[in-house]
This record gives structure tokens, C-alpha cells and sequence, in this order.
């Protein structure tokens, strides 16, 4: 097999961010990390990703201090003396690798439910108390609650710094807090933060102008979002490109470095009448890097459960088209999931031309942490 894979090997430079390549290894939650601290097992993973060549690693998402913010057993947390020595070990790691990383910052928001840990009667916090558009879950935060949110955000941030840590990525996806109060359906608020795309909008700006005055000017700050929710894959934030322009650009006035827009097929077009993907639309209408993402080297249709054969996994997983919207400058970076998680050198194999070498993702690697 025979690939021209020339952009995904070109090096990346943006603010004080330098990247020895363009491929990312997505974030993937992992459940394992009991007491929410980080151990050696997860220094390894990541570890073993950087060693095999990856520019840039996201971890999974790892809770700011606030105390609704985690909804899932044995996440990592970003707080307290324990955890955050725990990330350091894995900044150390993969910068001895080679390798850059960032945290991604984290709030489920309606997503956690009483009994979870650390503290089992804390219920999810939201702007209106809803988990999905009619369904009630956790308390309505009150104004008190959106700085407290903030600050916890914004002190994660002061600390990936601190740690060595290359950037952050704040998680205002797929129906977390942030994206809660971004999305319509579950930002029912009456006040500055709800109503127009603007008020929606307030949270996450006042969210990233903490963050950004917390880093400096030149420290990078990417945000993921997404048009589509775990509570409804066909939700969406902007129906026109007009209005993605109305969600993005105080955004980057507010200080977004880069954008890392989720898309469950990268090779989708996200409006009528263009092929452009949402990090297509998303770098054209803000001129800022922006990462695609979305079934990048898969064998199984991310819905359809359908498998290629191995001979076919390469071409099936898209390379090849992903290499001509790169080469046309469509999108910046691409993060690689559920592809990395299954085989650590991916990358190197897919380089190297041993597509047949490359371990298709099974669903029982999700049971463990190598």
C-alpha cells in the first residue's frame, strides 16, 4: 500500500504551540483511575501513544473542582495535591517521547446523578435543571454557581500550566455543561445567560476570558464543540453558517486558540451546497487552526456496527480522503480515537505503509488500559 500522508507529517505552529506533526490522539474517557488520581497505568498509555509518534495528546476528560463537576466512575480529576502529581508524571512522559499534551478541562453538568462520586448527594448542575429539552435532571445553577464554575475552570487552567502542560482544551461538547448552555434545548434560562444565541453564548465567553486572563496571552486555548449531543445525535447549534459565525466569533474574541470541532464522520459536510466539514466552516468563517474529528482510521461504522476487512481497513478508514482535505487546507489537525486507543502505533504502521499490521479497534479494548 502506498499513501502520499505528506500533510499529516508536516510539523504544526501556532502561538507558543509547536507539534511534530498534525495528528492528535483524541480524548476518550477511561474510568481508570480510581479515587479520580492518575496512576502509573495511565503515565503508560499515554506514554506509549507519544512513543508512537503522535503530535499531540488529549487526555481524557479530567474533572476542574467544583463538586458536580465528575458523572463517572474513576475519572482523573484536575485538583488536589495527589491528582495533579499524578498529571505531572504524564506531562514528563510524553514530553520525553516527543510528544506535546494538553488536559481537557471538564464539567458534565445535568449528565451526573446523585449517588455518583466523590460526594453521592451532590445532583448535576445545569442552566435550567434539564439533562435533554423536557427532561429534568440535577438543580438550575444560580449566578453564584456560574462563577464558582469559572473560577474552577480557570484555576485548571493556571495549573496545566504550571505542570508544563503544552495548552488546555476546554470540553464545551456534546451535552456537557458547557455545550448545556450554548444548546436551546436545555438553556431555558430567563436571565443574561439564556434566550438569544448571544445570552446562550455569556457562560463560555465570561468561561474563556477567565481562563485566558488566568494563562497569559500566548498560552493555547482550544475549545471542542460540538453541533451533536450524546441526549440527541441530530441537535444542533447553528443551522447556517451565519449563524456558526454568530456562535464562533466571540469565542475568539474571547481568547480560543484553536477549535476542535466534533463531528461523529469527519467526511460529512456540515451545510447544504459545500463539502466543507464543521472544522471546514469553522476555520473559514474564524481563520483560526481547527482540528476535524470523527472515525478516523475505523474498520466499524461509528452507527451501523458494520465491519470492513482488515485488507480494506485502511482505505475504508478514510485516509485518503482525509490526506486531500488536508492538502487543501480545509482543516489544520485531526484527532485520531478510537484507532490510537486500540493500537498505540497506528500512526507509525499507517506511515510506514504496514496497514496490515494495524490492529482494527475492538469493542473489548475498552475494558482495558494498555
Amino acid at each position: 500500500m502506498s499513501m502520499n500522508l505528506g500533510p499529516l507529517f508536516e510539523p504544526f505552529e501556532d502561538t507558543s504551540l509547536k507539534l511534530r506533526n498534525r495528528v492528535a490522539m483524541a480524548p476518550m474517557t477511561r474510568n481508570f483511575s480510581p479515587g479520580n488520581v492518575p496512576g502509573d497505568n495511565v503515565v503508560d498509555y499515554y506514554r506509549r501513544r507519544a512513543e508512537g509518534g503522535v503530535g499531540l495528546l488529549i487526555t481524557e476528560g479530567t474533572t476542574v473542582n467544583h463538586k458536580a463537576a465528575n458523572g463517572y466512575p474513576d475519572v482523573p480529576a484536575f485538583h488536589g495535591n495527589e491528582a495533579l502529581a499524578g498529571w505531572k508524571k504524564v506531562v514528563d512522559a510524553v514530553h520525553e517521547a516527543g510528544g506535546a499534551i494538553f488536559p481537557q478541562l471538564w464539567h458534565v453538568g445535568a449528565v451526573r446523578k446523585e449517588g455518583m462520586e466523590p460526594d453521592a448527594s451532590v445532583p448535576g448542575y445545569s442552566p435550567s435543571g434539564l439533562y435533554a429539552p423536557g427532561k429534568a435532571n440535577g438543580k438550575a445553577m444560580t449566578k453564584e454557581d456560574i462563577q464558582d464554575v469559572i473560577k474552577a475552570f480557570a484555576d485548571a487552567a493556571q495549573n496545566a500550566k504550571a505542570l508544563g502542560f503544552d495548552g488546555v482544551e476546554l470540553h464545551g461538547a456534546h451535552g456537557y455543561l458547557l455545550d448545556e448552555f450554548l444548546w436551546e434545548g436545555t438553556n431555558q434560562r430567563t436571565d443574561e445567560y439564556g434566550g438569544s444565541m448571544e445570552n446562550r453564548l455569556r457562560f463560555v465567553v465570561e468561561l474563556v476570558e477567565a481562563v485566558r486572563f488566568a494563562v497569559g496571552p500566548d498560552y493555547p486555548i482550544m475549545l471542542r464543540f460540538s453541533q451533536w449531543k450524546m441526549q440527541d445525535y441530530d441537535a444542533r447549534l447553528a443551522n447556517t453558517p451565519e449563524e456558526l459565525e454568530r456562535l464562533l466569533m466571540p469565542l475568539v474574541e474571547a481568547g480560543v486558540d484553536i477549535f476542535h470541532a466534533s463531528t461523529r464522520r469527519f467526511w460529512e459536510p456540515e451545510f447544504e451546497g459545500s463539502n466543507l466539514n464543521l472544522a471546514g466552516w469553522t476555520r473559514k468563517i474564524t481563520g483560526k487552526p481547527t482540528m476535524s474529528v470523527g472515525s478516523v482510521g475505523l474498520t466499524e461504522d461509528f452507527i451501523s456496527g458494520t465491519f470492513a476487512s482488515k485488507q480494506e481497513a485502511v482505505q475504508q478508514s478514510g485516509i485518503d480522503e482525509l490526506v486531500e482535505r488536508m492538502n487543501n487546507r480545509e482543516f489544520d489537525l485531526v484527532a485520531v480515537g478510537r484507532a490510537l486507543l486500540q493500537d498505540p502505533e497506528w500512526l507509525v504502521k499507517l506511515k510506514d505503509g504496514r496497514g496490515d499490521d494495524i490492529e482494527p479497534f475492538a469493542r473489548k479494548s475498552l475494558t482495558k488500559l494498555y
